[in-house]
């Protein structure tokens, strides 16, 4: 493949912040929160692997080795770069077949208007088996059967429990130890493991094993599905072999806006990514690069932004052959332009959805010599997500059914509960292109600071030319409702200040892990075989950027 046609970014390589970690340069490269995961997929690119075999093999260790944030149980999207085009791929979960609004009204009551948080009657169909398999059969190059080894091994071994996963492992404990299967599967000593400890996980060494050996059918239409339809029977939930069976991933053709000669490209809903393209859009109206790094003024814009993108896809975003407007109407320049109106640069509002009629995660990035990319993300939502662990197998469902809504009285009335259908969906993988040309692969995983962090990162290597690792280091805020926002310790305390005078209210929370997300980014350089990538891991997380 020969160079690219579109323009190298210069950046900084100053790194302005107090973190540890430099940008890694490679040909090959794989980035994760654990450096277990990271390394499995290098062991895929040295073994002739592209990069999607390494970013299987990656998210096969990570659901060992970071609980918390993702399992076996867990749903998965991605965005692809095979060379001369980009694909999306939504594994997310769908609802089982008893799942109706009067289904959780009659069993919880008349005022139920979301499912519940914790318990099997969180659990949607868990989608990044079939994920994997669907991306392996695509566009993969080795076995699969050989890209599942290294998570067996680190099951079946073990291994020392990290610093970040063991407090938000501890964390969890008191809430999710009435949960069925939690205890058994994740407090082995009754509490929580320490950090150097030694970790197993046997029961998802043996899921991975028949994962492995039957390409995946043994989760859908086999052995583990008839123990996920026992299991939910035993505790109270509605899941079925069969619904596992009827479930399928879905092939998406991602959302693309531009931003500064840039393209965003997100998944299109029942996901948040368009959250961030909406923010960008009504920023290109503005001259952040004129204003000061890390200061009040451009602060204050990028969270009016993000404070009128969220209003509006809280109140319109769902399965998107569900929804009133489409994604289109929600990126429409005339209706973007009209919402950056709105913002005050001189004060804080509270902004309600516009009418644009009228106008606990994972994410991991690789990459090949070859010029393949993949975005990649999985999750269980909240940490150890449902709390319910099939203990025969390992099996750590989420609880994207809280996303849903139970009731016809919830505000977005497209997400409303329904056999078969998938709820709206937090996690949300990213790419940027330029003059239809692959850039970067990246992510922030973390909730709704997903769509934040992709648009305050996004901001600071465009309008700002930090690199990756810079940019992943900064301070970050988050809003979270009406005027309230988060911001890290590490935000100049005169930014916060000057923040708190145009009218947030912000509290400074020394919880980076929870609040503000951890990202994972390769920007190629140039012919990837020539001059390879410039990668980046998060240091709010255990993470390691590798590569060769």
């Amino acid at each position: 493949m020969g160079l690219r046609e579109s323009i190298p970014m210069k950046f900084n390589y100053a790194n302005p912040y107090p973190m540890a970690r430099l940008p890694v340069f490679a040909r090959n490269v794989v980035s994760t929160s654990h450096p277990l995961a990271a390394q499995a997929g290098l062991r895929m690119l040295w073994a002739g692997g592209n990069a999607v075999d390494a970013a299987i093999a990656a998210a096969a260790a990570i659901m060992i080795t970071e609980p918390v944030s993702n399992g076996l149980g867990s749903d998965a999207f991605a965005i692809l770069w095979d060379g001369k085009e980009l694909h999306g791929l939504n594994a997310s979960g769908t609802a089982p077949a008893a799942w109706t609004p009067d289904y959780f009204q009659r069993k919880y009551g008349d005022g139920c208007l979301t499912p519940p948080k914790r318990g099997m009657d969180s659990v949607t169909v868990p989608g990044a088996i079939a994920g994997w398999v669907a991306l392996s059969e695509r566009f993969g190059k080795l076995p699969f059967e050989d890209l599942m080894q290294p998570a067996i091994e680190v099951a079946e071994r073990g291994y020392l429990m990290p610093i970040v996963v063991q407090s938000k492992w501890l964390a969890a404990t008191e809430e999710l130890r009435v949960q069925p299967g939690f205890s058994e599967s994740f407090l082995p000593w009754g509490r929580a493991p320490e950090v150097g400890e030694l970790f197993r996980f046997p029961a998802a060494a043996r899921a991975l094993r028949a994962i492995a050996k039957t390409k995946g059918q043994s989760f859908y239409q086999g052995e583990i599905a008839l123990a996920l339809e026992k299991f939910s029977d035993a505790n109270g939930g509605s899941l079925k072999a069969s619904d596992m069976a009827a479930y399928r991933p879905e092939w998406v053709r991602p959302l693309a806006k531009d931003y500064r000669g840039y393209t965003l490209h997100e998944i299109p809903p029942n996901g948040q990514g368009i959250a961030a393209q909406m923010a960008l859009g009504m920023l290109s109206h503005f001259d952040l690069a004129s204003m000061p790094l890390d200061g009040a003024q451009a602060e204050h814009l990028k969270i009016e932004a993000m404070k009128l993108a969220f209003a509006d896809i809280y109140r319109y975003v769902a399965q998107g052959d569900a929804m009133e407007v489409t994604s289109e109407q929600l990126l429409d320049d005339a209706y973007l332009a009209s919402r950056s109106r709105l913002i005050d640069p001189k004060r804080a509002q509270d902004f309600k959805a516009g009418n644009p009629v009228q106008g606990g995660t994972i994410y991991l990035t690789a990459a090949d010599e070859s010029g393949m990319m993949i975005s990649f993300i999985q999750s269980n939502y909240m940490g150890f997500g449902s709390g319910c662990v099939e203990p025969t197998f390992g099996i750590g469902l989420q609880n994207r059914g809280h996303g849903f809504n139970a009731s016809p009285k919830g505000a977005n009335r497209a997400n409303l509960v329904a056999p078969g259908k998938r709820p709206f969906h937090t996690i949300i993988p990213a790419f940027l292109t330029q003059n239809g040309q692959p850039v970067m692969s990246f992510g922030v995983m973390g909730g709704n600071m997903q769509p934040q962090g992709h648009m305050q990162t996004l901001i600071r290597m465009i309008d700002h030319a930090q690199n990756p690792q810079s940019a992943c280091d900064a301070p970050r805020w988050r809003f979270n409702v009406g005027l309230e926002i988060n911001a890290e310790p590490t935000m100049p305390a005169a930014t916060v200040q000057g923040l708190k005078d145009l009218g947030h209210q912000i509290a400074v929370i020394n919880d980076s892990y929870q609040d503000f997300g951890a990202g994972q980014f390769i920007w190629r350089a140039g012919d990837p075989a020539v001059e390879g990538y410039v990668v980046a891991s998060d240091s709010r997380r255990d993470g390691l950027a590798a590569g060769f």
